[in-house]
């Protein structure tokens, strides 16, 4: 099974290098990940995720973070594509300066490359949004962090506006580790830390169906602040319940590979 790993960030001088990644990914049998670029500190420098596509050839797809503030950026956007970018990564509510409001987006359309957008799950579950949805039906867009429903609680009202999405078929969603979606034991127990999982991995299966899920481990903060990176792969491997082999292993790899080419 090829196991792809859709939600990670590196830098030399923030988090960790590439390296660190690689041997996550080596140790627990992952076999390419996405480079997201982050978005929180306005990086719109993506040469270092230029360079691990050349340094690691196969192994690495890659998603920007432009100055969205600037007239200019949907060109910038075309210039990383150029370079081998395969995605900008753009919050649900973003809107462009001047005349059109949605003109990286429809830039982004225009290239054929993906949108990976973040937000919370209110925004994901605003109007405002499903019309972006609609008005570039080849765009295909996925949401980061499950639509951040672990913020949400039962009966998970914003979180069912969110699968509702699932209706347009330009819509993909990422499948975080249970450590963004449940709490610990407190006392820790071993051997499974969580408590009342809730089943919202198994509502978006029902929502969007396998083909347009994929598994993101939020490398490294899930290191740092979660469950770390071997159990956010092998506990959803374990504990989610999937209908079959196959929709497990779409979810953990295939799915990626239809929307990124991972230098191909």
């Amino acid at each position: 099974m090829v196991v792809v790993d859709t939600h990670c960030h590196v830098s030399p001088y923030w988090y960790e290098p590439v390296e660190t990644l690689l041997y996550q990914m080596n140790s627990n049998g992952v076999d390419k990940a996405v480079l997201i670029q982050m978005a929180q500190v306005h990086i719109f420098d993506n040469s270092y995720l230029i360079e691990c596509l050349r340094r690691f050839p196969g192994r690495f797809s890659a998603v920007a973070v432009v100055d969205t503030a600037s007239l200019d950026a949907p060109q910038r956007l075309e210039g990383w594509a150029k370079q081998g970018i395969e995605g900008i990564r753009l919050r649900s509510t973003l809107r462009s300066p001047g005349e059109d409001p949605l003109a990286i987006w429809r830039r982004a359309a225009e290239l054929g490359i993906v949108v990976s957008s973040q937000g919370s799950v209110g925004d994901f579950a605003s109007s405002e949004f499903e019309e972006v949805i609609k008005e570039f039906p080849s765009l295909n867009v996925i949401i980061e962090h499950l639509g951040h429903a672990g913020d949400d609680t039962a009966p998970y009202d914003s979180y069912r506006r969110v699968l509702e999405l699932a209706k347009y078929p330009n819509t993909f969603m990422k499948v975080p580790g249970l450590g963004e979606i449940s709490q610990r034991f407190v006392p820790f127990r071993q051997p499974f830390p969580f408590e009342n999982v809730p089943p919202l991995i198994e509502m978006a299966m029902d929502a969007f169906g396998a083909r347009r899920l994929m598994w993101g481990s939020d490398f490294p903060p899930v290191a740092g602040r979660r469950e770390g990176y071997r159990n956010a792969l092998r506990l959803p491997m374990e504990h989610v319940h999937f209908k079959s082999q196959e929709d497990k292993e779409w979810v953990f790899g295939k799915s990626a590979t239809t929307l990124f080419r991972f230098g191909e």
